[in-house]
């Protein structure tokens, strides 16, 4: 089997996935109530929620542009924003083809000639830099929350917090010591960057006139981010919304309420990215800092 070959049963592979679990979980939900739920949004913090999107993913452009200067590779905000704009076109809606983090990787390594290891290595530990702090998040709200199911894992979810940071700094020094000095600068972007996207579902909560369980629900939005990292779907499209409805029923939550706020914030997601198709027709020149 070819390369060209494998990535085209990859993308179908994909497409069938998503499609089954978008029918599954339409097959649990009543449709007409999640679109009740969508009517029902207000448009003015559905605009601030896009605009608090935005400023997550500049956060994040910025914090990949600092991986990006430690392997020597000094570009400009400007084209790095350019650069991860495109990434995130390429992640969503060209799967089968140039993934983002690929097309990023592939223009670094011929722009600056950083070397493919350091280049794929500082990829990874930017998108594992953005997990750690959901999972600080996650542990965070789970520690706030009252509900009876988290009760009994407070001690755990508190432990958790420094030690997965602790696991974290030992694996860069082990591996990738060269990255330690923007270790800590690299952990505050993803802190705002995940704190800013927290803001953002708040937001389409507040749309959808929810003032109850707020928590519960920023807890599944963050759970839903790690399982929709897995390259399963396209975009994250169906396994998003598989943990949205089941974290709904774990903490009793509505679940066509939960579904609908998976569906905005993808679409929100998909607005942002689709943007970036301006340099699919005209890639960015990498300028480098003078």
């Amino acid at each position: 089997m070819t390369e060209k070959q494998r990535k085209r049963l990859l993308t179908t592979l994909k497409i069938v996935v998503s499609a089954v679990l978008i029918y599954f979980i339409f097959t649990k939900i009543d449709l007409d109530e999640v679109l009740k739920t969508l009517k029902k949004s207000r448009p003015e913090y559905l605009f601030m929620a896009l605009l608090f999107f935005i400023l997550s993913k500049v956060l994040s452009a910025f914090r990949l542009n600092l991986y990006f200067h430690k392997i020597g590779a000094h570009l400009t905000q400007k084209s790095n924003l350019a650069l991860y704009l495109l990434g995130m076109f390429y992640n969503l809606f060209l799967p089968g083809g140039i993934g983002g983090d690929a097309y990023k990787g592939y223009a670094i390594q011929k722009k600056y000639q950083s070397g493919t290891k350091k280049v794929v290595a500082v990829l990874l530990l930017d998108r594992l830099s953005g997990m750690l702090l959901i999972f600080i998040y996650a542990c965070i709200l789970a520690l706030l929350s009252k509900q009876v199911v988290f009760a009994n894992f407070e001690w755990l979810f508190a432990l958790m917090i420094p030690l997965s940071v602790l696991v974290f700094w030992l694996f860069k020094k082990k591996l990738f010591s060269y990255t330690l000095p923007i270790f800590w600068k690299s952990l505050t972007y993803s802190a705002l960057v995940q704190f800013a996207q927290l803001v953002s579902v708040w937001c389409i909560l507040r749309s959808l006139s929810l003032h109850s369980d707020i928590l519960e629900y920023l807890f599944v939005f963050l759970i839903s981010s790690i399982v929709s990292v897995i390259p399963l779907t396209i975009g994250g499209i169906g396994s998003r919304e598989v943990t949205f409805l089941y974290g709904a029923k774990w903490l009793g939550l509505n679940a066509s309420t939960s579904v609908g706020i998976s569906f905005t914030f993808f679409l929100i997601t998909a607005l942002v990215s689709l943007s970036g198709i301006v340099y699919h027709f005209k890639k960015p020149d990498l300028e480098t800092v003078s």
